[in-house]
């Protein structure tokens, strides 16, 4: 579900005077109103753009930093190419598949796969989170340690359903699908996600639609992840899967990658 819930009220807010321009481009381009009342913010700062719920009680601003953090501790001490996700997508001596993650959210997943070399296009059809992605994307591009991984990222916004049947030029080889909720990961850091971002998301209950246009356009295999003991997305039955403490890759493999 792209459409906000009718009940969420969100407004566009810059966090210093100089910033004030910029607010307005993304509450136009959004559709976001620059004051009266609201449940959530997006907010343009010093350190870009981010996603907050207003309250006493609410937790932290939620933003996309493929720089610092979380993402870049895993871009420096994550596995590399023995990561379960670059087994899942087939990275191999000599093999970097070229990657659609048609359920980007916040990218963390593409970034990994981008670092270790491969191609990858990401669509992510809520606007909002759209927009975060967009804004990190940018920040990271102006720095050096990381400018070249995510060169190596395209950011597609809209339904990643239509946007695979209609689908130009040469077929990922591989397409990555992680619908949003219910989510298998338990940290602080997801449930503060998730409380933040179910009102704009809702659940992703087109998933076997999903799969089966993925299906339809890979050229070599499709990757589900899955909580762990989750059952198989409707439909078409996975070839293997590659099992992990808290979460599954279901595999659905049409053709061997070769170098």
């Amino acid at each position: 579900m792209s459409e906000l819930q009718p009940d969420v009220r969100i407004r566009m807010e810059a966090l210093a005077p100089h910033l004030q321009t910029g607010a307005q481009q993304w509450a136009q381009r959004l559709g976001l109103p620059l004051d009266g009342e609201a449940g959530y913010a997006l907010q343009l700062g010093e350190a870009g753009l981010q996603l907050v719920e207003l309250g006493p009680q609410a937790p932290g601003p939620v933003r996309v930093d493929f720089v610092e953090g979380a993402v870049a501790h895993r871009r420096q001490f994550g596995g590399g190419a023995g990561q379960m996700i670059a087994k899942a997508v087939g990275i191999a001596q000599g093999i970097r598949p070229r990657v659609l993650d048609a359920t980007a959210g916040l990218g963390r997943d593409a970034f990994v796969l981008a670092s270790l070399g491969c191609q990858v296009d990401l669509i992510e059809r809520q606007p909002l989170i759209g927009a975060l992605l967009e804004d990190g994307l940018q920040r990271a591009a102006a720095d050096a340690e990381v400018a070249g991984i995510v060169a190596r990222m395209r950011l597609l916004q809209g339904n990643a359903i239509e946007l695979m049947a209609g689908w130009q030029g040469e077929a990922p080889q591989v397409i990555y699908l992680d619908p949003m909720f219910p989510h298998r990961d338990k940290s602080a850091l997801v449930k503060k996600e998730m409380r933040l971002f179910r009102p704009f998301v809702g659940d992703d209950l087109d998933a076997p639609v999903l799969l089966e246009a993925a299906l339809k356009l890979a050229s070599h295999r499709v990757v589900v992840k899955r909580p762990r003991k989750a059952p198989v997305i409707e439909g078409a039955k996975p070839g293997y899967a590659l099992e992990g403490k808290s979460s599954r890759y279901d595999i659905y493999p049409m053709k061997k990658l070769t170098p």
